[in-house]
């Protein structure tokens, strides 16, 4: 038979014990909500390059883009995963707290079953961020840096003023001089 006490400091207590893994379960949410946006991002870009590929276009541009959605459809699974583990995760804290309420409110012995979900939760959030790592990772590796070098230098030659050759009129002071 079931020990159903219901008296206030049982309650408060089991609430008190609760809380902690709930804070936990805050964090998985909102890391949840954050691959989700980036994984609303890839599928969004996919679908434009997609969408771009279908129109007649230069072949070095649809070698890029075709390599761009391998890296996509690479990072769209890593995010998924990772959502997976997290969801896995916020299931095992979850659990946590049940068993720790009740253990605490009923009496039902399940403190090690508790222990072990947390510990399960903290491996498979552990997992996620470690996708996520490797997610954020693979986003910046088919960044072009040397096209920035190339464009930084092209603007610096633009904007660098003609040398004044001899019988020239010197610049005069005030606006484009420098101090």
């Amino acid at each position: 038979m079931i020990n159903w006490s219901l008296d206030a400091d049982t309650v408060t207590h089991s609430i008190q014990l609760a809380l902690a893994p709930v804070f936990f379960l805050t964090a998985v949410a909102g890391m949840i909500g954050a691959v989700a946006g980036r994984l609303a991002r890839i599928i969004d870009r996919a679908r434009k390059l997609e969408e771009l590929l279908r129109t007649p276009q230069e072949e070095e541009f649809i070698a890029r883009s075709l390599t761009e959605l391998h890296f996509l459809r690479k990072r769209g699974r890593l995010a998924n995963v990772c959502i997976g583990l997290l969801t896995v995760c916020g299931f095992c804290i979850g659990l946590t707290i049940a068993l720790l309420f009740l253990g605490e409110a009923y009496g039902i012995n399940g403190h090690g079953y508790a222990v072990l979900g947390f510990l399960f939760g903290v491996l498979m959030f552990l997992s996620a961020l470690a996708c996520f790592l490797w997610e954020t990772i693979m986003a910046t590796s088919l960044l072009d840096f040397h096209t920035l070098t190339r464009v930084r230098a092209a603007v610096r030659t633009i904007q660098r003023p003609e040398p004044a050759g001899p019988g020239a009129p010197a610049p005069s002071p005030g606006r484009g001089s420098e101090p």
